[in-house]
């Protein structure tokens, strides 16, 4: 395997997988100077990024412990989570919905697949192909995350109301949509998409750490939803598993988050905000 390798994707990014100067075991998938992902092949459950981590024990929440799920990913990365999936729940069904087929061959070239995964990739624009995937996955998935960027930015197609109800009309009865949302002070992108998220599914949850929840520092927010409320104890034990310090906001502390931030909507849709390079530079 090389220790790293790039690609120019089709909007003039420079993708690039380097080994992790810290952890030799790990790889990073950087997109446009922003590190995206990151994947230790000999470990799928090795999942180094702190937003990455918490959708993974929410997946571990998901029904029996161990047992197959049908998932449905918006955004490929270095498919750090259907790897996790397929580790941790041999023989589950999953989609990916990636824009770029340049990023996925250099991937799957690079960090192969499990040979016995059950992973179909779809390519095209998330917000397309949203509209039109088979009728048999709707109302089936059991989870559906939404972790979409161009470089370092969320772009506004996957950022609508519109957009979530294609997403959600995917989720089984029991089913659990996860949203990665990155935004800076005072959280008015993140407050945007929870507002956005709960107009289409009520039981909606916030994980992430405390001063990024206090809208003090750019980072990482990680927006859990579905039609009806988790079992009782799920959270606890969600905070609990870390990556620590973890914050979640629901119910009452939740609407006074929103406050009066409107509902996104295809004509007022916004990318997210970019965040300050430095951040990338001391990693």
């Amino acid at each position: 395997m090389a220790t790293s390798d790039s690609v120019l994707l089709d909007g003039g990014l420079v993708a690039t997988i380097e080994r992790d100067r810290w952890q030799p075991d790990r790889y990073e998938l950087v997109v446009g100077g922003t590190p995206q992902s990151s994947v230790n092949p000999t470990d799928p459950t090795d999942l180094a990024f702190e937003y990455i981590a918490r959708i993974g024990h929410l997946i571990d929440s998901l029904g029996e412990p161990g047992s197959p799920i049908t998932a449905v990913h918006f955004g490929a990365g270095a498919l750090t989570l259907p790897r996790y999936v397929a580790w941790t729940r041999p023989g589950s069904r999953q989609q990916v919905v990636e824009l770029e087929r340049a990023l996925v061959d250099l991937v799957r070239e690079r960090l192969p697949l499990p040979k016995q995964a059950s992973i179909r990739i779809r390519y095209g624009d998330a917000r397309e192909v949203a509209e039109r995937l088979p009728e048999g996955l709707v109302g089936a998935a059991d989870l559906v995350v939404v972790d979409v960027f161009a470089g370092a930015r969320i772009p506004p197609q996957v950022t609508s109301v519109e957009f979530y109800r294609l997403a959600a009309r995917l989720l089984n009865p029991d089913g659990v949509l996860a949203v990665n949302v990155a935004d800076g002070a005072g959280l008015p992108f993140a407050r945007s998409q929870l507002a956005t998220v709960r107009a289409v599914l009520p039981a909606v949850v916030a994980l992430a750490e405390p001063q990024v929840l206090k809208g003090r520092r750019f980072g990482n927010v990680v927006i859990v939803a579905s039609e009806r409320p988790r079992p009782l104890g799920w959270l606890p034990r969600l905070l609990a598993a870390g990556p620590h310090p973890a914050q979640a906001v629901d119910g009452d502390s939740l609407a006074t988050l929103i406050g009066g931030t409107p509902v996104v909507t295809d004509a007022t849709a916004t990318g997210s905000p970019e965040p300050d390079r430095g951040l990338f530079l001391e990693r």
